[in-house]
């Protein structure tokens, strides 16, 4: 499985590319906002977007508008939102 990874948060994007990786899919990119999950998805062609619902540069919703614009523009790639939440 063809995946992209977004994530701010660069200790969780390495660790979740690392444990994908090791199980045998390929991540084919791990960015840290979403203008580049959106660039990433046009790029690679992923079967799924993994994302996190807050990113920069707000980091309010910009993972979750990505998201919806990803499904829109890329209805073949899967998305699986990842909220990495804390206050």
């Amino acid at each position: 499985m063809r995946i992209v990874i977004a994530e701010d948060a660069a200790v969780i994007r390495a660790g979740l590319a690392e444990i994908l990786a090791d199980r045998g899919h390929e991540v084919v990119a791990a960015v840290g906002d979403a203008d580049a999950l959106k660039a990433a998805v046009a790029e690679h062609r992923p079967d799924i977007a993994i994302v996190d619902v807050r990113m920069p540069p707000d980091h309010t919703d910009e993972g979750l508008r990505a998201a919806t614009a990803i499904r829109r523009e890329h209805p073949g790639t899967a998305i699986l939102v990842f909220p990495q939440y804390t206050q």
